[in-house]
């Protein structure tokens, strides 16, 4: 592996689509490796890694392993409400017929997965309206806690205030309990959804500079 001093956060080129692929699957299970717990991972990045890189590509920043590898990832979109209908015309005909919805209460974590990937409306939450844009970041295992999470989330909200975009919220599986610590450092804060569940967590935050950033 090579330093840490030598990795480095980068936009994303299309180049990095299998590795953003990969990095989603491996981190996709509350944090964990989600190969054991699905048939197909790919459903994960279908609806939660890969919908960001081709319709926001702006938005996307990976870290660089030093070696043009791309070991973890922040995307998202500046627009939720914008990014769900786009989601629909634009993202969900490429995939929809390799992961179909379920029919019926879903089965399997493959199909409870594939139900989120063909409702992308679930993400126009009212009670996050005052956080327009939302986030998605994962690093592999090896990468985590050396301070290249927080270089992501950083470059990350400064797109987004370059753009003009006064805060960001993300959604969480409450289990995560590690992610919980890290956005509790980086200052996000819980916003009270109450059509969430116990095991799904909302937090936001301001897109201003942390002190230091």
């Amino acid at each position: 592996m090579t330093s840490t001093a030598s990795a480095t956060v980068r936009p994303y080129r299309p180049e990095d689509a299998a590795a953003l692929d990969d990095i989603c699957v491996r981190t996709g299970h509350n944090g964990q490796d989600s190969r054991p717990h699905y048939t197909d991972p790919g459903v994960l990045t279908a609806t939660f890694a890969a919908p960001y890189a081709h319709l926001e590509p702006e938005l996307t920043f990976v870290l660089d392993d030093g070696r043009g590898h791309a070991v973890g990832y922040i995307l998202g979109t500046a627009d939720t409400a914008r990014f769900a209908a786009d989601f629909r015309t634009r993202w969900l005909p490429r995939v929809a017929d390799r992961y179909p919805a379920p029919q019926g209460p879903p089965g399997s974590l493959d199909e409870v997965i594939a139900g989120l990937l063909h409702r992308p409306e679930r993400m126009v939450v009212p009670e996050l309206a005052g956080h327009p844009a939302h986030l998605h970041i994962d690093l592999l295992p090896e990468w985590q806690g050396r301070g290249h999470g927080r270089a992501l989330m950083h470059t990350f909200l400064r797109a987004l205030r370059q753009r003009g975009v006064p805060s960001v919220h993300l959604v969480m599986a409450t289990a995560n309990t590690p992610a919980r610590a890290f956005y509790d450092r980086l200052g996000f804060q819980p916003v009270e959804v109450p059509s969430f569940g116990p095991d799904t967590t909302a937090l936001g935050r301001t897109t201003a500079a942390d002190p230091g950033a």
